[in-house]
């Protein structure tokens, strides 16, 4: 299993749209109210790091620069290396926006796993002009911990049967899933490296921390099972309504539309997920259906995705035609990366869907919606 992640992502973009800003300590996230969705390294020097509210980042660093971010460029970059993976790479899970894992069960038959892991690395990096890091291993666990370790822009190959002599010095908190929580209950408990895991008594591990205790000690012996999920484009959520009967009034059905928008993308969030591609479909009383598609930079939010199918439906709509059925659909589906949406006053947004959410998840989806079409 190969792990490559695109180091400090947001920021790395910017740096390519503004080369004055290398060598400086940068983040990018909200101002008053947002958190930092990514920093250089330089930043980090200064004890700033992802997801700290951008107050702390400011008084850690004042002559540090903000970036608002660009969700745009962001996007752009993805599905950049994302074809790049889809060229070369025989099975691959696109986690997030920056971050891939690879499935090369079998290549070593033809090519040396790591020289060819190399070779990838390098064309993204000559094509994109974006530092990439990744992680060789038996595993998706160990190859995503052996990425972290060779950041910044490295690679590192743990060979199979020496994971556990990889994992023993790292702190418990490199284990992904151990949070804050858990790693507090360990290290109350003494266990502050990973190979302090296999010393300790099992029976504790589970009385403190359930089967997440038992299933440490696996992990701390380098084992995980999990596979690569292979990645289809053509992965999409979708809703549509066939009306009993033909509306040809336009306020109706932009209403429909943005109704079956917030559906959808109240079940992208529930999954997540975000959509990189909006399209819509159009069906009229003789049958005669049509649709019209457009990517976006990647997003979950309903007040992004409504515009866009606002002027789908424009751009496709024959006015004053009555309409049989409506469809939204949403594909480029990928795991929703925490800080893609962190920008500018998302906190705030976050908190609102998560509200909205609530509300729908208790109530039924339908009890809460937009007041209007948007007109």
């Amino acid at each position: 299993m190969a792990h490559f992640d695109l180091d400090s992502f947001f920021v790395s973009v910017e740096m390519l749209l503004d080369p004055t800003l290398r060598g400086k300590p940068v983040y990018v996230g909200g101002f008053d109210r947002g958190v930092v969705a990514a920093c250089s390294y330089e930043a980090r020097k200064f004890g700033i790091h992802s997801g700290m509210p951008s107050k702390q980042a400011r008084l850690l660093c004042p002559q540090a620069i903000a970036l608002k971010g660009n969700r745009e460029a962001y996007s752009h970059y993805s599905r950049w290396v994302t074809r790049i993976m889809a060229e070369q790479a025989p099975v691959f899970e696109k986690a997030s926006i920056d971050e891939f894992y690879l499935d090369l069960t079998g290549m070593d038959r033809f090519f040396n796993p790591l020289e060819w892991t190399v070779a990838l690395r390098k064309r993204i990096m000559d094509e994109t002009q974006l530092p990439i890091s990744f992680g060789l291993a038996s595993n998706k666990m160990v190859a995503k911990m052996a990425t972290n370790e060779a950041k910044p822009n490295g690679y590192l190959f743990v060979q199979p049967g020496r994971e556990q002599e990889f994992l023993a010095s790292l702190p418990v908190g490199k284990i992904p899933g151990v949070g804050d929580h858990a790693e507090s209950i360990l290290k109350s408990l003494k266990i502050l490296r990973i190979d302090d895991i296999l010393k300790a008594n099992p029976a504790i591990l589970e009385e403190r921390l359930g089967k997440w205790g038992l299933e440490l000690i696996d992990r701390a012996k380098g084992i995980h099972h999990s596979p690569v999920a292979p990645y289809h484009e053509a992965k999409s959520v979708s809703s549509e309504r066939t009306f009993s009967e033909n509306i040809s009034n336009q306020d109706v059905l932009l209403a429909e539309l943005i109704r079956l928008t917030e559906k959808i993308a109240y079940e992208l969030r529930q999954e997540g997920k975000v959509a990189g591609c909006v399209a819509i479909k159009i069906r009229y009383p003789d049958f005669e259906t049509t649709s019209k598609q457009t990517t976006i930079p990647f997003t979950q939010a309903d007040e992004d995705f409504i515009p866009v199918v606002r002027q789908l439906f424009d751009q496709l709509y024959r006015n004053n035609q009555p309409v049989r059925l409506l469809g939204v659909r949403f594909s480029e589906l990928t795991q929703h990366a925490q800080q893609t949406s962190l920008f500018s006053d998302a906190e705030r947004k976050q908190k609102l869907y998560q509200a909205i959410d609530a509300v729908k998840d208790k109530f039924g989806k339908l009890k809460i919606r937009r007041a209007s079409s948007g007109k």
